[in-house]
């Protein structure tokens, strides 16, 4: 077991539905900012290095950032928490934050549709979350 996934264990251990919270919170914020087509996949019974995928889409480049940005700064400032990894801040076409418990993925709408996580992770369950920018249909 690799010590990310001893960490994902140990927190479901102490906490399981705390995962499900930060997958909630920071699905708000998106929404907040006006993400579209919000997706939280429930991937606990498919992987052992993170619980929960959040996914969103942005119009544009800009605003990519911009919900990066926001999710990131409240993360940081109301809950002392940082990703531990952050991928695709320069182009800002796919951001990924991953806060182990939760990955938040927001992509441009072009490659939404080219990479379908939704579909790779078609197993997965759905968190339904009541937004207004939630996704409707299964894809």
């Amino acid at each position: 077991m690799s010590k990310r996934e001893a960490a994902v264990a140990e927190r479901r251990a102490e906490a399981p539905e705390s995962s499900e919270q930060l997958a909630r919170l920071i699905a708000a914020i998106v929404d907040d900012k006006k993400g579209e087509e919000i997706t939280c996949l429930d991937v606990r019974t498919l992987v052992s290095y993170t619980d929960y995928l959040v996914i969103a889409t942005a119009r544009n480049e800009r605003q990519a950032k911009a919900i990066y940005d926001e999710v990131h700064l409240r993360l940081k400032k109301e809950h002392g928490l940082l990703p531990e990894r952050v991928e695709g801040e320069g182009d800002a076409r796919w951001l990924l934050a991953d806060y182990i418990d939760c990955v938040l993925h927001v992509f441009v709408p072009e490659l939404r549709d080219r990479y379908r996580l939704e579909r790779l992770w078609g197993e997965a369950g759905r968190l339904e979350l009541g937004l207004e920018g939630e996704a409707k249909a299964a894809v």
